[in-house]
């Protein structure tokens, strides 16, 4: 049998091509943005992920990736001291806007104070100095090599406000541009935070400390820092449903192609598929070898499919300085639907080859 479905897809080189192209354009669909959505919400959460404090404290909604409000007061800065177990914490906002430079078309910006944010999550100043005035700012290492920047030069946020770019600051963590805390209220007009950072005592029950915040201070949100990258994808409103979008798509691509291509082979081999029938093959010998084609056809469409991907995700990662991380489950769910969908499109051509009337065909052609 083998050897039979071999040589027919070797009879038509260029359809059987077009088919296994397009089985794999469905696995690429799949395997390069799963691995690109995944890479880039794991990047962002472990840059979160980088804060030494245990916890954030915020309002509801306050820590989605999309959500640029202010709507935590500082006061809860001190009020959260008061609470036993707790060492130090940091007011943060957040504040996403857009960017015409930028890749994704966005941009996000921290304003915080810079002593005690660096202090708490061990980070420093690798070149120049904190940014003081309400018109300078610092960025991360990547950021100054991405953007071509040095220190000194200027930087446009808010539309077209010039900042000067006054240090650069390691490692990365959270925002990689940040202002003080003070010059983001002042541009957002504002005397609120987006969080607050809090560290805890050694040998602090993150849990116990999180339980008592939530008694003192009831309605407002406790993160644990240790859960950011956990839940990072479900962090992004609509990002699964997209995720799961792109697998449907590659299904459908899948199936399309293998249906097209395999229905217009029965209609060329009817004369080849009667003498089979002739010569004593039954329907599920018939049926058997056209899904047996499908099933090559999706076989290398995977292994098409994978190539292209993995190459693709190194070409960009190192072009473009893009995350990419392909997780078993995915690469599991893109041969599911590879394979799947070459074996379900190829079901209708091969019932209708397993119910050729030889006599018909020998008597016509």
């Amino acid at each position: 049998m083998l050897e039979l479905v071999l040589a027919n897809l070797k009879v038509r080189p260029f359809r059987t091509l077009i088919s296994v192209v397009g089985v794999a354009l469905g696995v690429i669909l799949v395997v390069l943005f799963t691995g690109l959505a995944q890479g880039m919400t794991n990047d962002m959460a472990k840059r979160a992920a980088n804060w030494k404090a245990e916890i954030v404290f915020t309002r509801p909604g306050g820590m989605d990736l999309t959500s640029s409000n202010a709507a935590v007061s500082t006061a809860y800065a001190a009020r959260l001291m008061e609470i036993d177990g707790i060492r130090s914490t940091v007011p943060v906002i957040r504040y996403l806007m857009p960017d015409t430079k930028g890749r994704w078309g966005i941009r996000q910006l921290d304003g915080v104070e810079w002593g005690p944010f660096a202090e708490m999550n061990g980070m420093q100043i690798v070149e120049g100095r904190a940014a003081v005035a309400n018109n300078e700012i610092i960025l991360d290492e990547r950021q100054m090599l991405d953007d071509k920047l040095k220190v000194g030069d200027t930087y446009d946020l808010f539309g077209s406000k010039p900042y000067k770019i006054v240090g650069v600051f390691a490692p990365p963590s959270g925002s990689r541009i940040k202002m003080s805390l003070a010059a983001m209220q002042e541009a957002l007009e504002t005397d609120k935070c987006t969080y607050i950072l809090v560290k805890l005592d050694d040998g602090a029950d993150v849990d116990a400390v999180a339980a008592r915040i939530n008694e003192v201070l009831p309605g407002n949100k406790i993160n644990l820092t240790r859960d950011l990258v956990i839940d990072a994808q479900e962090r992004i409103p609509a990002l699964n449903t997209f995720l799961r979008v792109l697998v449907g798509l590659g299904a459908f691509v899948s199936t399309i192609f293998v249906l097209l291509s395999m229905y217009t082979t029965v209609t060329e081999r009817r004369k080849e598929i009667g003498i089979l029938k002739s010569l004593g093959a039954s329907k599920g010998f018939i049926i058997q070898a056209i899904e047996g084609e499908a099933f090559m056809i999706g076989l290398f469409g995977v292994l098409l499919g994978f190539t292209i991907s993995f190459l693709a995700s190194v070409l960009i990662g190192r072009g473009f300085d893009l995350a990419f991380e392909f997780s078993l489950g995915w690469i599991v769910t893109a041969i599911s639907i590879a394979i799947g969908g070459s074996l379900f499109g190829a079901l209708y051509p091969a019932w209708k080859a397993s119910s050729i009337d030889p006599v018909e065909v020998m008597a016509n052609e």
